[in-house]
């Protein structure tokens, strides 16, 4: 099989088996993920590992209760929030691992200007993503599933007290590792044609 199809293989994973990952295999898939580039050569990455039962139980619930209180404001149903947020719940906690992907412009380019430091702070992100990406092909390539998730955009204050993150590190991301319990078929994907263009925006590529 060729490396291509091996990338094009790669899914999505939401249900796992119960054995554990071994350490030793976290560690080299973070590893590897500490190869993928990133502006400046900052590495501007930082990630957390759970995986006893108390600790994802304590990120699933702090994240759990702050999604809680959004969809309270939203005027959501509770019986529809409370099923959502249960879900969520058994989703996270029953991954074997949890890695918290997080983010660090201590050492990214500092700038007198807000313009360019915002800009700054895309270059980190952007950095970041690619090696969350380098990550869930490296856990593809040990036969194990991943899946990822922006939640802690959304409850970072929740994600910082639960794991002591500091202020000036932010939660970016979440991506539960496991070995694979499903295997899903491969999504739709746009024809080629409605995402490509050649020379300039709208001319079709050929």
């Amino acid at each position: 099989m060729s490396q291509v199809d091996t990338l094009k293989q790669r899914r999505s994973i939401r249900k796992f088996q119960k054995r554990p990952v071994p350490m030793e295999i976290i560690r080299q898939i973070l590893e590897t993920a500490s190869f993928a580039p990133s502006a400046h050569n900052a590495q501007p990455w930082r990630f957390i590992v759970l995986t006893g039962s108390q600790q994802k139980s304590g990120l699933a619930e702090a994240m759990a209760n702050a999604w809680r209180e959004e969809l309270e404001r939203d005027h959501i149903p509770q019986g529809t929030r409370q099923k959502a947020v249960s879900c969520s719940i058994e989703r996270f906690t029953s991954a074997p691992a949890i890695i918290v992907a997080c983010l660090s412009l201590e050492d990214m380019d500092k700038y007198p200007d807000a313009e360019r430091q915002c800009i700054e702070r895309d270059l980190a992100v952007q950095s970041l993503a690619a090696a969350i990406q380098t990550l869930l092909l490296a856990a593809h390539a040990n036969s194990l599933g991943t899946c990822w998730y922006c939640a802690p955009l959304f409850c970072k204050q929740a994600v910082r007290r639960t794991l002591e993150i500091p202020d000036t590190v932010e939660p970016q991301a979440l991506i539960t590792l496991g070995y694979p319990d499903e295997a899903p078929k491969m999504p739709l994907r746009r024809p080629l044609q409605d995402y490509l263009y050649c020379e300039k925006w709208g001319a079709p590529f050929r």
